[in-house]
């Protein structure tokens, strides 16, 4: 898992092997999509908050899971009219609407001014260039759209890294990647702004989940589709032994069981459009804070 803005000439995610991965958690997606789906209601929550209707609108790599939450027509909560679902693979598109599109999250295929909301749910922290991607997004909204996104960030799932650091330098003397770096909020607001958003916003939710054994948060992370698609990452059987070590290391609760912690980040950003509120300048205020304080 990644999430910061990778040089475009480097290539960090092997794409085809992230097809691959969402693909295959199709299968039993109903079994390991507790987490997904409790992002996907926090990102809803947002849209509610802006208040206000979006006539046209993208859920860019939320599948269908998010696409059950953001029903566009007569029952939609924000006035939906049309929302086009665009998927990295056709198994995660919903089985009915009337816009599915599969597309790459690198290289989208809609033309400018296109939405008045774009939702990215769970998928850009896997964008091998992601400024270049904002800037994309950011080219499809009409003035004022807005552009909402959640990508996993901070210090998500450090134990687990760790505990794969320590186990493959003790028993092959050097470890390979396994889950990629991972940014901060303060970086991915420069990314915002480097885009071109107005009024860029980043904030973050902090969820800890038990597992009963880090085996069981392995097999979560791959149901998810979050599994390793580093193009560094090692092509050679993982042994028992290795595996079995991974456990050992990782920290274990008074009450035998195993945390996982997730850092979510979440965008916002609207695109230029005139009579927009702007942000003011640094030292541009007109009170001294210092005696703001003494007067309180």
């Amino acid at each position: 898992m990644n999430s910061h803005g990778a040089n475009p000439l480097l290539t960090l995610f092997d794409r085809h092997q992230l097809a691959q991965n969402r693909r295959r958690s199709t299968v039993r997606l109903g079994d390991y999509d507790f987490l997904p789906r409790e992002i996907y209601a926090r990102l809803v929550e947002r849209i509610g908050e802006i208040r206000r209707p979006f006539k046209r609108v993208l859920n860019l790599g939320g599948g269908a899971g998010f696409a059950d939450l953001l029903p566009a027509g007569a029952l939609s909560p924000f006035a939906i009219e049309e929302r086009i679902d665009c998927d990295l693979v056709r198994e995660r598109l919903p089985p009915q609407g009337d816009y599915r599109l599969v597309a790459s999250e690198e290289f989208l295929p809609f033309a400018a001014g296109q939405f008045d909301l774009i939702v990215a749910p769970l998928c850009l922290h896997w964008v091998n260039d992601l400024p270049g991607c904002l800037s994309q997004i950011n080219h499809c909204l009409r003035p004022d759209g807005v552009f909402l996104a959640a990508l996993w960030g901070g210090e998500t799932l450090e134990q687990l890294r760790q505990s794969w650091l320590r186990a493959e330098t003790e028993m092959t003397g050097g470890a390979a990647p396994r889950i990629a770096p991972m940014a901060d909020g303060e970086a991915m607001a420069g990314l915002l702004q480097r885009a071109g958003f107005a009024l860029p916003m980043v904030d973050r939710d902090d969820l800890t989940l038990s597992y009963d054994h880090p085996l069981r948060l392995m097999a979560e992370l791959r149901g998810m589709g979050e599994g390793n698609c580093l193009t560094s990452r090692s092509r050679k059987p993982i042994t028992r032994s290795l595996l079995k070590r991974v456990c050992e290391y990782y920290p274990v609760q008074a009450n035998g069981k195993i945390e996982a912690k997730f850092a979510c980040f979440y965008l916002t950003g609207w695109a230029v459009a005139a009579g927009q509120p702007q942000a003011l300048k640094p030292g541009s205020g007109q009170s001294d804070l210092r005696s703001v304080l003494k007067s309180s």
